[in-house]
């Protein structure tokens, strides 16, 4: 599984992006929203947001993506588990929080939404978070056995060297 994260300034056009229709999306986690399309969830982010003026970029952006066999044997209770596993190790899980899985490509995937800003205005530290997001991720993978980027990079690895192999032989 792979994780990417990063902090963004534009929740509406994400979350809007999230709900594509033509994304088969559909809408396996919601915290503290009641918010039913993308203007209703940014207002509610904003809102938050407004406790903290210096913070620019106030949304917290993810992407978790199962290799395309894991995403086959995933139902949406798993990737549920997923997403609730990787915001809890993330320490998002007091915050207001949307996920989405896309089901319109051959890998199933989840698009995360986090308030950096939590109901006291305090902002959640990004530093490193595209880094910390894909190690946090490797570990939700290995707690729920699913295949993690390491593996899928030996496996690449020790195809490549069979065949640097074969064509030494040859």
């Amino acid at each position: 599984m792979i994780g990417k994260g990063k902090s963004i300034a534009h929740t509406r056009a994400s979350v809007a992006y999230g709900m594509k229709q033509e994304k088969e999306f559909e809408v396996i986690l919601k915290e503290f929203l009641s918010g039913d399309n993308p203007s209703e969830i940014a207002e509610e982010f904003r809102l938050v947001q407004e406790q903290n003026q210096r913070c620019t970029k106030n949304t917290l952006s993810f992407v978790l993506s199962p290799t395309i066999e894991d995403g086959k044997g995933l139902d949406t209770e798993d990737l549920k588990e997923i997403t609730k596993r990787f915001m809890e190790a993330m320490q998002l899980q007091d915050r207001q929080a949307i996920a989405f899985v896309h089901r319109d490509k051959e890998h199933v995937h989840v698009h995360l939404y986090a308030n950096r800003i939590n109901f006291q205005g305090k902002a959640y530290n990004d530093s490193f978070i595209g880094k910390r997001s894909q190690q946090v991720a490797e570990r939700v993978a290995k707690q729920m056995d699913l295949t993690t980027v390491r593996e899928v990079q030996q496996e690449k690895l020790y195809r490549m060297q069979y065949v640097r192999s074969e064509i030494q032989k040859i």
